[in-house]
Order: structure tokens, then C-alpha cells, then sequence
């Protein structure tokens, strides 16, 4: 498959700019602590990742949106993630996708209306976000979750972009693809944008990805579980809300970048007390990047431990040189002994 575009055409159109080119393992009563006095089985599945709807697959050729519904994008970094893209999709983006109001792409009105935009569009077959970074919490409820229903397109998003993956399994039922923004496009391996693209385009799962070692509890056992999650941050921000992410019958997605190892200890912790990995089956835990180097695999370590949680670290998967994109809502197997997440499933029928 080409990543690299022989040539960029840029036409404006109504949609903004299109670029184009020629074993489940027995029930485990938890000890009285941050949990209570807890049974949790294993084999249990949960129906809001079982009934998720699986979107129709992309084809080359097709129409792929890239809106800005957190941060600005900075230009450069976005223009070689389009290219990228564009050896592939057609490629649409508003005129001013590169605008900035502080912190934010644009003020909560516009930022919704973009996206909602590309939800209710025929044409668009995917959307594939501009980057994280802030926002995405303060639109949510303003997005359209009955146009996604009703035309299921596979979403890309990671970091600020883990809350729009909530939503669209809690809001809309769909099941969505932890993976690279676009401005990380540009700066990733081929391997890594290729592994994208297949996702996109083909229902077999991906390859089974490859960790560093196993942490938290012991586990002799593979694991089963639907795969959930994404960045430890919001996903402690999500608590107490209609989109907090269901861990129960889940493997647990967390990964982070620019937290001080106490931060990670308390969105760790802060999920604890909301019950919040009652009914987790274990952890893949991706990279930290820039979080106090070995401190914060220390604190992972430390707290899954506590939470009588297996787990798996380093991942490619997060803000680091490597983010393989993933299925959210997937049936998926952590193997602590051989450090290895397999997905079981593809992100498309």
C-alpha cells in the first residue's frame, strides 16, 4: 500500500477543502478496600460493548473528514498528516481548520457544528481528527449521536479525543478506533500509518501488539475482555458523567503524556473510589511519555497492585514515537507471561 501521495489537489467546496489524489478464567472475590467486598467474574460480558454496532469498512478512495474539535492544529505538522492521508482518501477539511481562539480551534458553537457536519455528510466515511490537546469535554453533549447511529462511520481520535470514543459508544452505540490524530501523521512510521489504514479498511483484527513486560497483579492466564479506554486523564475527568467509560468485562486502555507520576497515582486512584475498575479484568497500558520517566511505571505498577489488577505495559500505543491504532469496544486477549494485547476483532464489517 502507497502512504506517501504522488500529487496534492486542494478544490474548496461546500465541505471546506477535499485534497485528492490519482479463556475465561473463574469468578475472583476482590478484598474489602477501595473496591468493598466485590465478586467479579471474569467471564462476565457487558451489553454496552457487546451491542456496539461495527461501522462499514473504508475504501481507497473514499471521502475521510478531519475536523479540529479540541485544539488548534498547527499547520505545518497537520499539512504532512494530510498528505499522508492523502495517498490514500480524499481528504476534507474546513477552509480554517488551522484556527485558534486561545487554547481551543474555535469557539464550543463552532467546534460542534464542524464535526456534527461531518456526521450527517453521505460522503464522509470516516473522520479522522486534527489533533487533542483541550475541548472536547465542553461539546459533547452538542454532538449529533442520532446521525451517527444512523450512518455508523469509524471515528479516530486519542489524548483529548479518548472523551469523543466515549461518546460514541455511550451516546451512539458505534464502535469507534483509538488511534493517531493527524498531526501525529506525519511524524509516525509507515508501519504505524499503514496499521491505521488497514483498521480502516479491512473487518480482520489487526496484529497482536508487542509490551514491555507484565505488571500489577499476577496473572499465569491470558485474559479476555472488550477493549476500553484510552488517556488515564480523561478517562478520571469522565468519572461522575453520563460518558464515563463501563471497565466492567473490560481490558483497561490508559496511557498519558506530561503528568507528574502523584497526578497519575491520583486519576488512578480517583477512578478507584468511583468504583470505577470494579469488573476490570486487567490493564494494556501504553506509553508515558514525558511523565517523570521510570516514576510514573512505577505508580502503574504500584496502584494495579493495590486494585488487584494484571496488566501489561509498554504498548505502542500514546503520545511516544510509536500510536498503533486499536478498536475500541473489540473483544481483545491480554497475555501478561508473554507481554503481548491481541485484538480479536476488527474495528470494521
Amino acid at each position: 500500500m502507497r502512504i506517501a501521495p504522488n500529487s496534492v489537489t486542494v478544490s474548496p467546496g461546500n465541505g471546506g477543502n477535499t485534497y485528492s489524489t490519482a479463556a475465561d478464567a473463574a469468578s475472583t472475590a476482590r478484598p474489602t478496600g477501595l473496591f468493598g467486598s466485590v465478586n467479579i467474574d471474569r467471564s462476565q460480558s457487558v451489553t454496552e460493548w457487546a451491542s456496539t454496532v461495527v461501522p462499514p469498512r473504508v475504501r481507497p478512495g473514499d471521502t475521510v473528514a478531519v475536523p479540529a474539535p479540541s485544539s488548534p492544529a498547527p499547520a505545518d505538522r497537520l499539512a504532512r498528516g494530510l498528505d499522508r492521508l492523502a495517498g490514500r482518501y480524499r481528504v476534507r477539511t474546513a477552509d480554517d481548520v488551522t484556527r485558534a481562539s486561545d487554547y481551543l480551534a474555535g469557539d464550543d458553537a463552532r467546534r460542534a457544528d464542524e464535526f456534527n457536519g461531518y456526521l450527517r455528510d453521505p460522503d464522509v466515511r470516516a473522520i479522522v481528527c486534527a489533533r487533542g490537546g483541550y475541548g472536547l469535554l465542553r461539546i459533547l453533549d452538542d454532538l449529533d449521536a442520532d446521525a451517527l447511529r444512523a450512518d455508523p462511520k469509524p471515528i479516530v481520535a486519542f489524548s483529548d479525543g479518548t472523551a469523543l470514543l466515549a461518546w460514541a459508544v455511550a451516546a451512539a452505540g458505534v464502535r469507534p478506533i483509538h488511534g493517531p490524530v493527524v498531526t501525529q501523521l506525519g511524524d509516525l512510521p509507515d508501519e504505524d500509518v499503514r496499521a491505521l489504514c488497514d483498521l480502516l479498511e479491512r473487518p480482520e483484527p489487526p496484529p497482536a501488539l508487542a509490551g514491555d513486560g507484565a505488571i500489577g497483579a499476577a496473572a499465569d492466564a491470558e485474559i479476555d475482555g472488550w477493549l476500553a479506554g484510552g488517556n488515564l486523564t480523561l478517562l478520571a475527568h469522565l468519572v461522575g458523567t453520563r460518558y464515563a467509560v463501563d471497565l466492567r468485562g473490560a481490558i483497561a486502555l490508559i496511557e498519558d503524556v506530561d503528568e507528574q507520576p502523584y497526578a497519575i497515582d491520583r486519576y488512578m486512584t480517583r477512578i478507584a473510589l468511583a468504583r470505577g475498575w470494579a469488573g476490570c479484568r486487567a490493564v494494556a497500558a501504553g506509553t508515558f511519555e514525558r511523565c517523570g520517566d521510570s516514576g510514573a511505571a512505577a505508580v502503574v505498577n504500584e496502584r494495579l497492585r493495590a486494585f488487584d489488577l494484571p496488566g501489561v505495559a509498554g504498548l505502542p500505543i500514546g503520545h511516544g514515537a510509536r500510536n498503533r491504532a486499536v478498536p475500541i469496544g473489540a473483544r481483545a486477549r491480554l497475555a501478561p507471561g508473554r507481554a503481548s494485547l491481541e485484538l480479536l476483532e476488527g474495528a470494521v464489517a
